[in-house]
C-alpha cells in the first residue's frame, strides 16, 4: 500500500498549524439562530453601513460593535434561508401520477414548495427586512467584515483580537498581501499561535485535523472513527450550502416565462457550484485541493491498516471518482481485487459509497447545467450596460468610499519595516 503525494504535503502543513487554540470572545459567542435577540434585529446593509461610517471617523469601539453585529445578521440570514429551505424540500408529491403532463408536475412541485417557502418565512422577522444586494452578500462571503474588525482592534491596541480576526480573513484569502503583512508584523511582537482562531470555521475543519493528526499518530482506529464524522459533517454543511442558495433574486429584465425561469434558477447554479470551493479549508495557508477525495484517501489507508479491507475498498473506490488517473490508488484497488477471495470482497466492494456517488454525481451534474446556461442561454448583449442602467440600477456599495490601493487602510506597518526572514531577525538572541 502507497500514500499519495497529497498525504505527504497535508501531513507538512499540519505539523504547522494544529494547535489548539486559546478560547477568544468572539460575535458568535452568545449567537442563536433561534433566540436572537429583538432588538438586534436590523436590515444587513444598514447594520453594515453604519459600522463603515463609524470606521471612517475612527470611532472603532462603535465600529467593531456594528461590524460583530453584521457579521450575526448575515449568519441569521443564512442559517433562516436553509432552515426553510430544508423544511420546504421535502413538500409532498402526493398524487404527481394524477398529471399526465410534466410540466404540469414540475410547476405543480413549484408553487407547492413556494407557499411552503412563504409560511415558513413568515415566521422570521429577518426576512420583514429589506433583502442585502447580492454583492453585499458576497463581501461577507469573502470575509471582508473581518479586514476592518482586524484594523479597528489594532487601533484600540486589542491586538490578541486583531490577530484573530486576521487570521479568520487569511484563512479565506491567503494571499492577500496586506494582512499577510499584518500577520508577520504581529509575530514580531508576541507569540500569536494560541490567537489564530478561525471565527468562521465549520465543525468539519476541526474533525478533519484531529482525524489526520490521530493518523499521523498511527491510531488507525481513532482516525478512521473520526474521519467517518468528518464526512457527515461535511455532507451535512454542503446540503446547507446548497439550501441556502435558494434566496432572494432580484428579477431585472422582461423576459418570456421560460428564459426568467432558467436565468432565476442559473444564478441559484451559480451559488450551488460554489459550494464545494467555499466549503475547502485552508490548512497551513494552502487549501486542501479534493477534499472529499482526500478524506476517502485517509479512510481507505486507515481502515487498511485496520486489516478491514471490506471498507477500505469502497473508499478506494470513492476517491477514484475524483481522481480516476492517480496510479497509486488504481494500484491499490488491483491490490484489494488480487486478494479478494482471501477477503472475501464481493464485486459490491469495489463500488463508491453511497453518499459519495451521491456527492459527485450532484456537483458534476451542477456544473454541466451551469456550463450549458452560460454557454447557450446568454444574450449576445448581456455583458453590455447601457450608461442609463448603471444610473438607475447599480446602487453604491456600503464600502466604495474605500475601495483602491490602500484599501480599508489594512496595512499600518510602515514601508521601511522588513519582514523576518528567520525568527533572529525578531531580536531573539541564538542560543
Amino acid at each position: 500500500m502507497l500514500p499519495t503525494s497529497t498525504e505527504g504535503l497535508l501531513f507538512r502543513c499540519l505539523c504547522l498549524v494544529f494547535v489548539i487554540p486559546a478560547l477568544v470572545e468572539a460575535q458568535y459567542e452568545k449567537y442563536s439562530f433561534k433566540s436572537f435577540p429583538q432588538g438586534d434585529i436590523m436590515p444587513l446593509e444598514s447594520a453594515y453601513g453604519h459600522a463603515l461610517e463609524q470606521y471612517a471617523s475612527q470611532n472603532w469601539k462603535e465600529c467593531i460593535k456594528y461590524l460583530e453585529l453584521s457579521l450575526r445578521l448575515h449568519r441569521l440570514l443564512k442559517d433562516s434561508e436553509a432552515s426553510c429551505s430544508q423544511t420546504c424540500s421535502s413538500v409532498s408529491r402526493d398524487n404527481d401520477t394524477l398529471f399526465a403532463d410534466a410540466s404540469l408536475r414540475v410547476m405543480r412541485h413549484v408553487l407547492l414548495r413556494a407557499s411552503c417557502l412563504k409560511k415558513c418565512k413568515a415566521s422570521f422577522p429577518v426576512f420583514s427586512l429589506s433583502y442585502p444586494r447580492r454583492d453585499l452578500l458576497e463581501d461577507f462571503e469573502k470575509r471582508t467584515p473581518y479586514r476592518y474588525i482586524q484594523y479597528a482592534y489594532y487601533q484600540m491596541n486589542h491586538l490578541e483580537k486583531a490577530v484573530s480576526a486576521a487570521h479568520t480573513f487569511l484563512q479565506k484569502n491567503p494571499d492577500d498581501p496586506y494582512l499577510t503583512k499584518n500577520m508577520n508584523y504581529y509575530k514580531t511582537l508576541f507569540d500569536v499561535e494560541e490567537h489564530l482562531v478561525d471565527h468562521e470555521e465549520r465543525p468539519y475543519e476541526s474533525v478533519f485535523l484531529k482525524a489526520v493528526k490521530l493518523y499521523n499518530n498511527e491510531d488507525f482506529s481513532s482516525s478512521a472513527r473520526t474521519m467517518e464524522q468528518a464526512t457527515t459533517e461535511y455532507f451535512r454543511m454542503y446540503d446547507l450550502c446548497l439550501a441556502g442558495c435558494e434566496g432572494s433574486y432580484e428579477i431585472t429584465d422582461f423576459k418570456d416565462f421560460f428564459p426568467s425561469l432558467a436565468d432565476l434558477y442559473t444564478e441559484a447554479l451559480k451559488c450551488k457550484v460554489k459550494c464545494e470551493q467555499d466549503l475547502t479549508p485552508n490548512v497551513g495557508g494552502f487549501f486542501v485541493e479534493k477534499f472529499v477525495a482526500t478524506m476517502y484517501h485517509y479512510l481507505q489507508f486507515a481502515y487498511y491498516k485496520l486489516n478491514d479491507v471490506r471498507n477500505a475498498a469502497p473508499c478506494a473506490a470513492s476517491y477514484t471518482l475524483f481522481d480516476p488517473s492517480d496510479q497509486v490508488m488504481q494500484q491499490n484497488i488491483a491490490y484489494y481485487r488480487f486478494y479478494r477471495e482471501q477477503w472475501g470482497l464481493e464485486e459490491s466492494h469495489f463500488q463508491p459509497r453511497p453518499e459519495c456517488l451521491k456527492y459527485y454525481n450532484q456537483t458534476t451534474k451542477q456544473k454541466e447545467m451551469l456550463e450549458f446556461a452560460m454557454n447557450y442561454l446568454q444574450t449576445d448583449d448581456e455583458d453590455v450596460v447601457s450608461p442609463e442602467e448603471v444610473g438607475t440600477n447599480v446602487s453604491e456599495p456600503p464600502d466604495a468610499e474605500f475601495e483602491g490601493l490602500g484599501d480599508y487602510e489594512e496595512s499600518f506597518v510602515a514601508d521601511w519595516w522588513q519582514e523576518p526572514k528567520t525568527k533572529w531577525d525578531a531580536g531573539e538572541i541564538a542560543e
